[in-house]
């Protein structure tokens, strides 16, 4: 008898510790389980986590197109253990998407554990950086490309305050990066700002907020963006080209070869969008750069088309591949919202 009793106080001490154990877990996700617009912390509370992800939205768009959507969630797959941070400019004045909104990415990436959509506020994340005064007296509605130069500026002081990855919204992550000063090549000697990533408050990317304003000309494309990259690298180090697929590095931040983020160069981006007989490996990157901003022909991704960029989509940002139409094989054209470069 006293056996059985002490049995049936195991199994009851067994029980009680596995709710325990469950309700515990639950606990912990308490605000990382919440749909992403609603998490109740902002950013100096949720960046400091450790080493994220950041991507951004400067315009008021508040429905992610496939491909924005593919980007932030391939990124937390890729990163499951690390906040992937999606900085949306129109959740200043809509906390929710519209109520007839046809695009489910929006839910899709609010229901990710890991992925937290928060307020893009220009004016308080310029403050205490070089970038404050250029954005008092800058006047917004006579710039062309406003939308990509307010994200240039963006970019450098959010990893600057905060540190982390910054990727452009056309970027399907494949494997975790290794580095954490780094940027990213697109050419021998030239930088993108597409992709990079910094601990917090490193003296760089300060000496590019310098630049930026000092060097400000938005009638040159590409100058506030990898121009600036490509400027500062050049004064940060005195480096040589690429040797086979070695990465370079130079005081504390590393060069990585082109291959990293752009197996594909921008003159052939279109080969995304072609049916390949073999599929690419990819074996020497950790993400892929789609170029969007040069596609002007508003070439789309389909299920069933077999094309590189839906297989890419299959296989790294599975949700977002669910809710792609069904359409022809072979390159398609369709309707693209603005997107990064």
């Amino acid at each position: 008898m006293l056996k059985e009793l002490q049995l049936s106080l195991s199994v009851g001490l067994l029980l009680a510790c596995g709710f325990l154990y469950q309700l515990a877990l639950k606990s912990s996700c308490l605000f990382s389980c919440l749909p992403s617009s609603t998490a109740p912390q902002g950013p100096e509370a949720l960046l400091r986590r450790g080493r994220h992800l950041v991507f951004l939205e400067t315009s008021e768009r508040m429905e992610p197109p496939p491909l924005v959507s593919c980007a932030v969630e391939s990124a937390a797959k890729v990163y499951p253990e690390k906040p992937v941070v999606f900085f949306m400019k129109g959740l200043h004045s809509s906390p929710r998407p519209p109520s007839n909104s046809t695009h489910p990415a929006f839910s899709l990436l609010s229901a990710m554990d890991n992925v937290f959509l928060l307020p893009l506020d220009l004016e308080s994340l310029f403050e205490d950086t070089p970038l404050s005064s250029w954005y008092t007296q800058v006047n917004s509605s006579a710039e062309r490309n406003w939308l990509h130069i307010s994200s240039d500026a963006a970019r450098l002081a959010i990893i600057w305050k905060y540190g982390g990855v910054y990727m452009d919204t056309d970027v399907i992550s494949i494997r975790p990066i290794p580095e954490e000063n780094f940027l990213a090549a697109q050419a021998s000697q030239d930088s993108s700002n597409g992709v990079f990533g910094f601990l917090p408050r490193h003296p760089f990317l300060w000496g590019c907020m310098e630049n930026f304003v000092e060097h400000y000309n938005a009638d040159i494309w590409g100058n506030q963006g990898p121009g600036l990259m490509t400027r500062m690298l050049r004064v940060w180090c005195k480096l040589g080209d690429f040797q086979e697929l070695s990465d370079l590095r130079c005081l504390n931040v590393s060069f990585l070869h082109p291959q990293r983020f752009y197996p594909i160069s921008y003159p052939e981006w279109r080969r995304y969008y072609e049916v390949w007989d073999t599929d690419p490996s990819f074996n020497g990157s950790y993400a892929l750069h789609l170029w969007n901003y040069m596609n002007q022909e508003g070439r789309a991704v389909f299920r069933g088309s077999h094309t590189l960029v839906e297989r890419l989509f299959r296989k790294y940002c599975p949700e977002t591949h669910r809710d792609l139409p069904q359409g022809p094989t072979g390159p398609v054209t369709g309707k693209l919202g603005p997107g990064s470069r």
